[in-house]
C-alpha cells in the first residue's frame, strides 16, 4: 500500500530531469531557426530595396518546399530510427543555415554585384533560397520527431495532464525564442549591421549543433520508452517492405505468363501499374491517411490560418521596414507578440481543464478573429506610422487566440490519431500549412507594392473568418450544440 506513492514520486523526478535536457535542446534548435526567420525578410529587402518581390520569392520557395516534401518527410521520419532522424535533422539544419548566412554576407559585402556581375548575384540569391529551404525542411523533421512523437511517448504512463503540460512548455520555448531572438537580432541590425547579424547566425549554428545532439541523445538513452518506440516503428514497417519486395516478382511472372501478345491486356496492365505506383507513392498514401482522420477539419482550419500576412513574418516585416519602422522596434513588437503567445501557453492548460480541448479551440479562434479587426481598422488610418503601429497591435494581441487554438488542434491530433499514423499525419499537416503559407507569398508576389499591403490584410482576415466557421461547424457536428444555454441562464439567474 505504501509502495505505490513512492513509485509515483520517483517517476516524475527522473522524467523531470531528462525533460529539462529535452527543453534546453529544443530551445537551442529553435533559437537559430527563429533568428533566420526574422532576419531573412530584412536581408531580402536590403538586397532589393523598395520591393517585396525578393522577400516574397524566398517565402514562396520555402513554403513550396515544405508543401511538396512535407508528407515525404513525415513518411521518412516514420520509417527511420529516432537516432538516424536526429542526426540527419541536426546536421542538415545547421549546415543549411551556415551556408545561407555566408551567402547573405557575401551579397551584402559585395552589393555592387547586382550591376557588375549579375550572374554571380543571381546565383548567390538562388543559393540563399535553396539553403534556407533545406534548413526549414530539416527543421520540419525535428518538429515532427519532438512535438508529434517524443512528447507523446514520454508522457505515456502519466496522467493526461502531463501531455497538456509538455505541449504547453514546448510551445512556450518556441515562443520564447520568437520573443528574444528577433529582439536581440533587431538590436544587432540597428546598432551594428545586417552583416553582423548574419555572422552571428552562422557562428550560433556552428557551435550549438554539438550541444543539441548531446542533449537529445541523453534524453533518448535515459528514457527506455523512446528506444522501445523506435524499434516498434521499425518492426511495423518491415513486413510492409518485405511484402512489397516479394509481391513485385510474382506480379511480373503473372504478367509474363498471360497473353503477352494481347495488346489490350498489356495496356490494362500498364495502366494498373501506373495507378498502383501513384497510390503507393509516399505523398498520395500520406494524404489518404490524413483524410481518414477524425481531426481533418480542425487540421484544415489550423492550416487556413497560415494563409495570411498578418504575422511578423517576411512580408509584414519587410512592409514595416518600408514604412520607416526601425528594425529594433519591429524586433520588440515581435517580442511582445511572442510574450502574448507565451501567455497563451500558460492560459491554455487552465482553460482546457475547465471547458475541454474541443471547446477551447472554439473560443480561441474567434478571439483571434476579434483582435484582427484592429488590423482591418488600420487600413482607414491616413497617418502611415499610426496605421503601422495599429497593425502591429492587432497582430500581437491576436497571438493569444492563435497559439491556444494551435495547442488545441495539436492535442486533438495527439489524442485521436493512432500511433502508426502520427508522423505521417504530422508531415501532411505541416505540408498543408505550408501550402497555405505559399499561397500567401504568391499573393505577395502578385501584390508586391508595399502601398497595396491593405489588400493583403483584407484577404487574410477573410481566410481567418473561413477557418473559424469551419472549426465551428466541426464542433457542432461532434457536440450537436455550441453553447450550454441552460448553464448560461442558470449563471445569470
Amino acid at each position: 500500500m505504501e509502495s505505490e506513492p513512492l513509485i509515483a514520486q520517483e517517476q516524475p523526478a527522473i522524467t523531470s530531469f531528462l525533460t529539462t535536457y529535452l527543453y534546453v535542446a529544443h530551445f537551442l534548435a529553435r533559437w537559430g531557426a527563429r533568428m533566420w526567420e526574422f532576419s531573412v525578410g530584412l536581408y531580402m529587402i536590403s538586397v532589393w530595396p523598395d520591393s517585396l518581390l525578393f522577400a516574397a520569392i524566398y517565402g514562396a520557395v520555402e513554403s513550396a518546399s515544405i508543401a511538396l516534401f512535407g508528407p515525404i518527410v513525415g513518411h521518412w521520419v516514420d520509417k527511420l530510427t529516432y537516432v538516424k532522424v536526429l542526426q540527419i535533422w541536426l546536421v542538415t539544419q545547421n549546415l543549411s543555415f551556415i551556408v545561407a548566412g555566408v551567402s547573405v554576407i557575401t551579397l551584402m559585402f559585395f552589393s555592387s554585384l547586382k550591376s557588375t556581375n549579375f550572374i554571380a548575384f543571381v546565383l548567390l540569391v538562388i543559393l540563399t533560397n535553396i539553403s534556407g529551404a533545406v534548413g526549414v525542411i530539416s527543421t520540419l523533421a525535428g518538429t515532427i520527431l519532438i512535438e508529434r512523437e517524443w512528447v507523446v511517448v514520454i508522457s505515456e504512463g502519466h496522467p493526461p495532464e502531463a501531455l497538456t503540460k509538455m505541449n504547453s512548455i514546448i510551445r512556450r520555448i518556441d515562443l520564447t525564442c520568437k520573443l528574444l531572438a528577433p529582439a536581440i537580432t533587431g538590436f544587432i541590425i540597428s546598432f551594428v549591421s545586417l552583416q553582423a547579424s548574419a555572422m552571428t547566425l552562422a557562428i550560433w549554428t556552428t557551435v550549438t549543433v554539438w550541444v543539441e545532439y548531446w542533449l537529445f541523445m541523453s534524453v533518448y538513452k535515459g528514457i527506455p520508452a523512446l528506444a522501445e518506440s523506435s524499434q516498434r516503428r521499425i518492426r511495423r514497417s518491415m513486413p510492409i517492405d518485405m511484402e512489397q519486395s516479394t509481391s513485385t516478382p510474382r506480379e511480373r511472372e503473372s504478367l509474363l505468363s498471360h497473353d503477352e501478345n494481347n495488346a489490350e491486356l498489356a495496356e490494362k496492365r500498364w495502366r494498373r501499374k501506373i495507378i498502383d505506383w501513384i497510390s503507393n507513392a509516399p505523398c498520395v498514401g500520406a494524404w489518404q491517411v490524413y483524410l481518414k482522420q477524425e481531426v481533418v477539419l480542425p487540421g484544415v482550419s489550423l492550416a487556413l490560418l497560415f494563409f495570411t500576412v498578418l504575422s511578423f513574418g517576411t512580408l509584414m516585416t519587410a512592409t514595416l521596414e518600408w514604412e520607416g519602422i526601425p528594425a529594433y522596434i519591429i524586433g520588440i513588437a515581435r517580442g511582445i507578440s511572442a510574450t502574448i503567445g507565451i501567455a497563451a501557453t500558460i492560459l491554455y492548460p487552465i482553460l482546457q481543464s475547465r471547458i475541454s480541448t474541443l471547446r477551447t479551440g472554439l473560443w480561441s479562434i474567434w478571439s483571434q478573429w476579434f483582435c484582427l479587426l484592429i488590423c482591418v481598422a488600420s487600413i482607414w488610418i491616413h497617418n502611415s506610422l499610426v496605421a503601422a503601429y495599429m497593425l502591429m497591435v492587432g497582430v500581437a494581441t491576436s497571438r493569444l487566440g492563435l497559439w491556444m487554438f494551435d495547442l488545441s488542434v495539436i492535442q486533438q491530433m495527439q489524442d485521436l490519431v493512432p500511433e502508426s499514423d502520427r508522423c505521417v499525419v504530422g508531415g501532411v499537416q505541416n505540408s498543408l500549412q505550408s501550402t497555405m503559407d505559399l499561397m500567401a507569398y504568391i499573393m505577395g508576389i502578385i501584390i508586391s507594392n508595399p502601398q497595396d499591403f491593405w489588400k493583403l490584410i483584407l484577404i487574410s482576415v477573410i481566410v481567418v473568418t473561413l477557418a473559424a466557421i469551419l472549426y465551428t461547424f466541426h464542433l457542432y457536428r461532434i457536440r450537436k450544440h455550441l453553447f450550454h444555454f441552460d448553464k448560461l441562464l442558470a449563471s445569470v439567474q
